[in-house]
């Protein structure tokens, strides 16, 4: 179909919609809208699985969990006190996931809490216990004396 000012045919609509001579603005039906988020694709600026929307991304790297000091604490000094700090220190990771930031890095300074006062209870109850066994031997020579 050849028009005045397209002679040849060459350019022309495939559908033979008459041509208004204006152009079309607007979303088209079956074309993507710029500015809409597609089915399937990411929305960026929008809070992912384990971001708390209300508190923003990571503030750094996730806190040290102190684990090996909670397990050495446990296995050589006092047990109730490193159990505690096992406990503490597993949960760091999950409340870090979860996007409980402040209560990673509270559980990370609870469970290096707990394993020094367990030391500190272990060099206590060694002292007391060669003092005890020093109080012992000194009443044993003496009795024998």
């Amino acid at each position: 179909m050849t028009t005045p000012q397209n002679p040849d045919g060459f350019g022309q609509d495939p559908f033979n919609k008459p041509d208004s001579g204006q152009p079309q603005y607007g979303p088209q039906y079956g074309q993507p809208q710029y500015g809409q988020p597609q089915y399937g694709q990411p929305q960026y600026g929008q809070p992912q699985y384990g971001q708390n929307p209300y508190q923003g991304g990571p503030p750094g790297m996730e806190p040290d969990n102190n684990l090996v000091w909670a397990i050495l604490s446990t296995v050589l000094c006092c047990l109730p006190l490193g159990i505690v700090s096992i406990v503490k220190s597993t949960s760091v990771g999950k409340l870090w996931a979860m996007g409980d930031y402040a209560g990673a890095q509270q559980a990370a300074d609870d469970a290096k809490k707990f394993a020094m006062w367990s030391a500190i209870a272990a060099v206590a109850w060694w002292v007391i216990f060669v003092i005890f066994y020093a109080v012992v031997i000194a009443a044993a020579v003496s009795n024998t004396a």
